[in-house]
Parts: C-alpha cells; sequence; structure tokens
C-alpha cells in the first residue's frame, strides 16, 4: 500500500498510511507575530481533516491555537507532558482528545503505532521559565516508517533514538536569518540524512513564514535551503531519494519490507 506525504508549508504535512491520517504541527494563518506567511496560498480545509494531531514543542509556530481550533471534535492531539498547564488555551478547545506523551511512548491510532521520539530543542512555550515540557520528534509506523523530526538540532544519538525508517521528513531552514544549533539547517540535516539512511526524504520548515521585508532584503536565506539541501544530501546520503515539495504538493511511496 503506498503512503503519501503532503507539504502544507512550515511544519506541516499530512501523512496517510494505512488508511490513517496524520497531520503534524498544523499552521494554518496568514500572520503570527511578526512573521507573514510569503509562499503558498493558505491550506484548503481538508488539510484539516486528521484522524491524529502530532505536535512537536511548545513554539507558538508548532503549537498553534487557533489553527488547533480548526480540527473536528473527537481529533486526536498528541503533545509534550505538561503543555496544558503551559498553554491553559489547550483545555479550551473543547472537543479534542488530549494526549501528553514523552519520549519512548507509543499510542495506536487507526492502523498506526505513533512513537515519540527526543528532539534537540527548547520546549518552553516561552524563551524563559523553567523546561517542563520536551521538545519531541515523532515515528508513524504503519506500512511505512515515518519520521517527523518537529523542531531539532543534530545530536549523537539521533538514528539510535529514532530508528529504521523508510521516509524522513526533515526541518532544513526556519523563519529568520539565523538559526542556531537546536535547529537543523542544510548541511545539518544533510548529515542526519546520512545517519538516519531513509528510503526517502522530504525537506520541510522553510520557505513559509518570513519577518516582514525579510524576504526582500536576504531572499538566499528564505528560498534556498530546500535547494541546498537537496544538493548536500546527494553527497552525504546518495542512496536516498529526496523529494522537493512546493507548498500543498504531496507524493506518492511505495514502500517494500
Amino acid at each position: 500500500m503506498p503512503v503519501e506525504v503532503t507539504w502544507w508549508g512550515h511544519a506541516t504535512c499530512t501523512i496517510e498510511d494505512s488508511n490513517t491520517r496524520v497531520l503534524t504541527d498544523p499552521l494554518f494563518a496568514r500572520r503570527l507575530a511578526h512573521l507573514r506567511r510569503r509562499r503558498g496560498a493558505l491550506p484548503s480545509p481538508d488539510a484539516h481533516r486528521a484522524d491524529v494531531v502530532l505536535v512537536s514543542h511548545l513554539h507558538a509556530d508548532h503549537l498553534h491555537l487557533a489553527s488547533l481550533a480548526r480540527l473536528a471534535p473527537g481529533t486526536r492531539l498528541l503533545v509534550p507532558r505538561g503543555a496544558p498547564r503551559a498553554v491553559p488555551g489547550l483545555r479550551r478547545l473543547g472537543g479534542l482528545r488530549v494526549t501528553e506523551v514523552v519520549p519512548g511512548d507509543k499510542i495506536a491510532v487507526g492502523g498506526l503505532v505513533v512513537r515519540a521520539v527526543p528532539a534537540r530543542h527548547d520546549g518552553r512555550r516561552l524563551p524563559v521559565g523553567p523546561h517542563r515540557s520536551p521538545a519531541l520528534g515523532y515515528v508513524v509506523e504503519g506500512e511505512a516508517r515515518t519520521y517527523f523530526a518537529g523542531d531539532t538540532g543534530l545530536f549523537d544519538s539521533m538514528a539510535a533514538e529514532v530508528g529504521p525508517v523508510d521516509l524522513a521528513l526533515l526541518p532544513v531552514g526556519g523563519w529568520g536569518p539565523h538559526l542556531g544549533e537546536e535547529h537543523l539547517d542544510a548541511g545539518r540535516a544533510a548529515r542526519a540524512l546520512a545517519g538516519l539512511a531513509p528510503r526517502s526524504a522530504v525537506p520541510v520548515h522553510y520557505g513559509t513564514y518570513w519577518p516582514i521585508g525579510m524576504d526582500a532584503v536576504r531572499p538566499h536565506e528564505f528560498h534556498a535551503p530546500g535547494d541546498e539541501f537537496v544538493r548536500l544530501a546527494a553527497e552525504a546520503a546518495p542512496g536516498v531519494a529526496v523529494h522537493k515539495l512546493g507548498h500543498g504538493e504531496g507524493v506518492r511511496l511505495e514502500v517494500a519490507r
């Protein structure tokens, strides 16, 4: 059975596997604070449909309350442990079935098992206060094993923590011109790809949101990460098929076990 992935922009993807629909870090906004959506139309209402939604960490461009409010009542929502306490608005989203998870947890949804894995990233809602919620990645296991990295830096145990995967959805950029060590840029993502060694990869988290005016001042920093990842991945992991998608585009992958 094929597995389909659609990239809606930023870290928002739909994974369809084993007749189950997974949505990652939904962000359906034209504007978020000082950021504007600069590429790709807003996702259609079809993007709001999911059997389970995965939230990787509490930053507002990944846990976006207004976008979560568009989900249908009864939708399963996996969030890092402590998220409802740190983000009280989560508790006001009536009808969503919220489950708090930490690395190592496994949740069965439809024909899938979703496993939470570690990420190297600041898990706080705001850049102050105690660390009470972990940043996470997720491995979606069905016909395929799909790794959604969320936001993460490169860390030594990544491949061991994630395990064997068929497809990796890796962040390769951000929403500003400077990325710290707790993010993957195109080069670090290519190194991660070499360690993970999946069959296929899709670059995400670049070229969607950008501060006002910055896409005109430094356009190469906004557009380049996807192409740069394709180039560097071909050098670091030549056996991996990289699918660079446009906003709203998808890819269907046949998985042979």
